[in-house]
């Protein structure tokens, strides 16, 4: 079992910087396959960026190319999404997720994800 905590979020102006932070306990990061996901209020959850558990191999969305990073640090078994030039539609609530099943080394879909923190909201302002 792996216990994940978000955090980081919060109410931000457009183009504006926020770093969430994704912070494992019970079992390492190390063997997951780690996903950011966001949910806004009448959509479905949507991937952002994944991390493969070897940390060599990354996934962004197009909404987020060239404005969001996702890296990990095994030594604080914790996974981050730095997010810049931040616009109102990245409003929503963002989830971190783990895979366990190194079924694919960066899966995309929610289901493919067995642990999931309880989401930290990002709000943004025009």
């Amino acid at each position: 079992q792996v216990q994940l905590v978000e955090s980081g979020g919060g109410s931000v102006q457009a183009g504006g910087s926020l770093r969430l932070s994704c912070a494992a306990s019970g079992r390492t990061l190390r063997t997951y396959a780690t996903g950011w996901f966001r949910q806004a209020p009448g959509k479905e959850r949507e991937c952002v960026a994944v991390i493969s558990w070897i940390g060599t191999n990354t996934y962004y969305a197009d909404s987020g190319k060239g404005r969001f990073t996702i890296s990990r640090d095994n030594a604080k078994n914790t996974v981050y999404l730095q997010m810049n030039s931040l616009k109102p539609e990245d409003t929503a609530v963002y989830y971190c997720a783990a895979d366990s099943s190194l079924a694919m080394l960066v899966p995309t879909t929610p289901a493919m994800y067995d642990y999931w923190g309880q989401g930290t909201q990002v709000t943004v302002s025009s």
